[in-house]
């Protein structure tokens, strides 16, 4: 049966690919993103069972607005996916006002005024997905705005989880790992700001040059598994890691990992 599947952060990368996956398969999705061109760009190639909103997750008001236009077309959303996330490394030292609240804003506080956005329209049966990251537990460096925030997002997921199961609505969260593909969007880091994440990762332990990584289909294929879990099972957490699975290829791109 096909669903109604709104997707934060559609414009590129994971979100981009999930929202072309899941359309193909004969759901309807809606793209949320600031940028409404770049939205465009994919609800263009998809076609009519695509919808691109602007929206500023961090914005309460954004929010309201963005869910107010969705339900003017799907009054039922079936399936939410909090998948916008900001990855900027820095020292907490050195971190600017700016990169600190946009980081809880993108990561954290989005992923809850969107819950709570499309919770007025759920009902038995829905799912909330968030998307976390593999830094939660791995010892990337540079990253602790990006790190503490997905780790809340995986503590909201879990009292998500206690509050909606009388409800019938499934929250869970996917701890994904590094990958690329089609739509992969590159970084707006300084050149100082790369190499200093490459070299203390290294220095943690983690060799990037060396890092293993999945494609974003791989990804999207998993999360479509777990839409469609039978009615008597529910996964609340799940964690993907790249492996290696052919020759090695080239450095990643920077934008893959986390």
């Amino acid at each position: 049966m096909s669903k109604v599947i709104v997707i934060t952060g559609a414009g590129s990368g994971l979100g981009r690919n999930m929202a072309v996956e899941f359309a193909t398969d004969g759901d309807s999705v809606v793209l949320l993103g600031r940028t409404l061109a770049k939205l465009e760009i994919v609800t263009d190639l998809i076609g009519e069972r695509s919808m691109a909103v602007a929206c500023d997750i961090g914005s309460p008001d954004s929010v309201r607005s963005a869910f107010a236009a969705i339900a003017e077309r799907h009054p039922r959303i079936d399936v939410l996916i909090n998948n916008a996330g900001l990855f900027v490394p820095s020292l907490i030292a050195e971190a600017s006002d700016e990169l600190i609240l946009q980081s809880i804003a993108t990561n954290l506080t989005g992923p809850i005024l969107c819950a709570r956005a499309a919770l007025g329209m759920m009902g038995f049966g829905g799912h909330i997905i968030n998307v976390t990251s593999e830094s939660v537990e791995m010892p990337f460096a540079l990253l602790a705005l990006y790190q503490s925030s997905k780790a809340g997002l995986e503590r909201l997921t879990l009292a998500l989880h206690a509050e909606l199961e009388p409800r019938g609505i499934r929250a869970s969260f996917v701890r994904a790992g590094s990958m690329s593909g089609e739509g992969a969007q590159g970084t707006n880091w300084t050149p100082e700001a790369a190499v200093a994440f490459f070299q203390e990762c290294q220095a943690n332990g983690i060799d990037l040059t060396k890092h293993p990584l999945s494609q974003y289909r791989s990804a999207s294929r998993l999360v479509r598994a777990m839409i469609d879990l039978p009615a008597d099972l529910h996964a609340v957490g799940l964690t993907l890691h790249a492996r290696h699975s052919g020759e090695p290829g080239p450095i990643p791109p920077l934008e893959s990992f986390g």
